[in-house]
């Protein structure tokens, strides 16, 4: 072969390898947000760049997760949405595989829920019973179902093992959300409504490795990041209500903290900077404010590595994303921003027309926005996706719908293979090129 070959087929292969990224878990690779896809449709309706649609069991506030040619994604029945019973004790959960390419039902898995699930009112009717995004290694898929625990499923289907994570309440009885994370041969989820603890499984027998408990995580809904600090060492990084906190993921130690403001509900996730030198928070209730943190540090970093906190750059609940040195974020109340991260200081906050839309108490996005292709897709929950070029000047390019779902779309999207995928609560669409 030679060297010229040699380097075309290399190039080919790893542009297939970019083309099929998987996207496998909450917000795709550790949580970032961001796809390095190009060829996305950045236009889309029910008739225009629509490749499938598959109408789900019941409705969900997760997101799909993506690897080679499978998508699964969760939802619950039986309970707790217009038609279900009035029993507690007929709520379902399903895991659900397609097929990447055509939409076809794989498989579908169900699981039971328990007496202790906190009961459909409140804020419980704004997400539901399946707002906890599932994982994969690629092998093996592990959901968290909140108070019924994690569940472990092989790639065609079979239940492997199931753990239990406690069946406590929050004082506000809102339900679970926290996304599952993954490390090595550790399935790790943060149970802060199920037992105010952080939690590590065994990947392949489901026996708990790990516990670090502690008050601080009741009412926090965000999922964990992983930080590789060098190629020894990498954190898991954890919110609570007034702290941050570092840990070794293998063990659960404490390897640094940081005390914040960031009090009451904490809903959004850590995300970190693409040099890995910084992370960014929102969080707080009724006290929304944001936190810019330098990470890789040790001990109580209190003093040493918040940059700033302050409360201009801030969501509620939305999880910003980084792109080519800045911060990009549509609030909770639909205003789209861009901010420098390494200031703490706002280069443009514009509300988006009409988003209020229909339904429900909360505010008008529930998703956080993925980057794909020099473009922020923020999905709000009935107004339509909007695209916005990532540039510190907004340009909102268009807002996609889809007619005849009138459903809220509540799960952030994925994109893997030149494709998005978005989820209602009725159904999961695939948009790709016609």
């Amino acid at each position: 072969m030679t060297r010229a070959l040699s380097i075309l087929l290399c190039s080919i292969f790893s542009f297939s390898l970019l083309q099929a990224e998987n996207w496998p878990r909450f917000r795709g690779p550790n949580g970032s947000g961001k796809s390095r896809a190009t060829g996305v449709p950045l236009e889309w309706s029910e008739s225009k760049n629509l490749k499938w649609k598959y109408d789900l069991p019941g409705p969900g506030s997760s997101s799909p997760i993506i690897w080679g040619d499978k998508v699964f994604v969760t939802c619950y029945s039986g309970y707790g949405h217009d038609g279900g019973s009035p029993s507690i004790m007929e709520l379902k959960r399903h895991l659900i595989a397609l097929n990447r390419d055509t939409g076809e039902r794989l498989w579908e898995k169900t699981v039971e829920g328990v007496r202790e699930e906190d009961p459909y009112f409140n804020f419980m009717e704004e997400h539901g019973y399946a707002s906890n995004t599932p994982a994969t290694d690629g092998e093996l898929v592990f959901c968290f179902f909140g108070k019924a625990g994690v569940v472990a499923f092989d790639f065609e289907g079979n239940q492997l093992w199931k753990a239990p994570v406690g069946a406590m309440h929050s004082s506000k009885r809102w339900g679970s959300a926290s996304s599952v994370v993954l490390f090595e041969d550790l399935v790790i989820v943060k149970a802060g409504d199920e037992s105010r603890a952080v939690v590590a499984f065994d990947k392949f027998t489901g026996a708990e490795v790990w516990t670090a408990e502690s008050g601080m995580f009741e009412q926090t809904y965000g999922t964990p990041v992983l930080h590789k600090v060098s190629e020894d060492r990498t954190d898991l990084i954890v919110a609570g209500v007034g702290e941050v906190w570092g840990m070794n993921p293998s063990s659960g130690g404490l390897r640094w903290f940081a005390k914040t403001n960031l009090l009451g509900n904490i809903s959004s996730s850590p995300v970190i900077s693409d040099d890995g030198s910084m992370m960014v928070l929102f969080g707080g209730f009724p006290r929304t404010l944001g936190i810019g943190l330098e990470i890789g540090k040790k001990g109580d970093v209190t003093d040493s590595a918040v940059i700033w906190e302050n409360n201009d750059v801030k969501s509620y609940m939305t999880i910003p994303v980084f792109h080519e040195g800045k911060l990009y974020f549509v609030r909770d109340e639909g205003i789209a921003c861009c901010a420098d991260p390494k200031a703490g200081t706002i280069l443009y906050e514009e509300r988006l027309a009409h988003t209020q839309g229909r339904g429900g108490r909360g505010k008008p996005f529930y998703a956080s926005p993925v980057l794909v292709d020099g473009h922020v897709l923020a999905v709000s929950r009935t107004a339509g996706t909007f695209v916005i070029e990532a540039k510190p000047k907004l340009n909102l390019v268009r807002t996609n719908f889809i007619e005849g779902d009138e459903t809220r779309f509540q799960g952030t999207p994925a994109i893997s293979d030149g494709k998005l995928f978005l989820r209602s609560e009725k159904a999961i669409y695939c948009i790709g090129h016609e």
